[in-house]
């Protein structure tokens, strides 16, 4: 038994649940539905699984998750706009189980999407997994900013520099800052026990952003589409654990 096994065993309910709600609403986003009832369905069932969701009045936001669409970065707020075929969407739930967090986020396609929100989206997708295939104690975060940031500008796409990954446990954001671009054997060492998000949001076109008057949300400045994926996970003795798996496999769109 190890100093922060029982730290893992409730993010991992945490996670669980997170993950399991992005699940869920699998068979709801489709054209005609609003971001407002995809808020709701996300909040009954949080709720009714025995968890609470986080971003619900957290600094005053108003919504239980974030719905982020083509060209909204992050921080998306739900509302009554319908989705249309053609449309990517992002979205991004937090789950609290016994005062621990699992955050997750996953990109949706609506109908028949382009070619090109395709590609942006498999890249945001690869380019996470790459980074977390390479966790494990001994590592550096400037690692993995550096394999997200190598793949996607390789394929075209800019890295967004204003958001990244944060420590999570008992607390929704804490230390360390995890930048999706970077350099190799920069920061600080990965030691077991570390729990956090990585979460890189991706852009078609410049990494430039800005944050609308609501406060809130965060749109590229060139209205170029925007993708992003986040697990949250830990660092173990050797390697690392996904807390927000998806326990029916889904991974990124279209999930059949």
């Amino acid at each position: 038994m190890n100093s922060y096994s029982e730290k893992f065993e409730k993010m991992r309910s945490a996670g669980k649940l997170a993950s399991q709600t992005l699940d869920m609403l699998v068979d709801y986003v489709k054209p005609g539905i609003s971001t407002d009832k995809i808020d709701q369905l996300s909040y009954e069932y949080i709720n009714d699984n025995g968890g609470y969701s986080a971003p619900l009045y957290y600094r005053g936001f108003k919504k239980s998750l974030c719905t982020s669409l083509n060209h909204v970065v992050c921080h998306g707020i739900p509302s009554d706009r319908i989705l249309n075929d053609g449309d990517a969407l992002n979205i991004d739930v937090t789950a609290i189980v016994n005062d621990h967090y699992g955050d997750t986020s996953r990109m949706f396609t609506i109908g028949d999407v382009s070619i090109k929100a395709k590609n942006l989206i498999d890249s945001t997708y690869e380019a996470m997994m790459k980074a977390i295939k390479i966790l494990k104690p001994g590592i550096k975060l400037g690692d993995i900013g550096f394999e997200i940031q190598s793949y996607v500008e390789n394929k075209g796409f800019s890295v967004v520099r204003d958001f990244c990954g944060h420590g999570i446990s008992n607390t929704f954001h804490e230390p360390p800052n995890v930048l999706h671009y970077g350099k190799k054997n920069t920061g600080i060492e990965l030691k077991p026990g570390m729990t956090f998000t990585i979460e890189p949001m991706i852009n078609a076109g410049k990494f430039d952003v800005k944050v609308l008057n609501d406060g809130w949300t965060a749109v590229t400045k060139d209205k170029s589409l925007s993708a992003q994926f986040e697990h949250t996970l830990g660092i173990t003795e050797d390697s690392y654990e996904i807390f927000t798996e998806s326990v029916k496999e889904y991974r990124k769109p279209p999930y059949n």
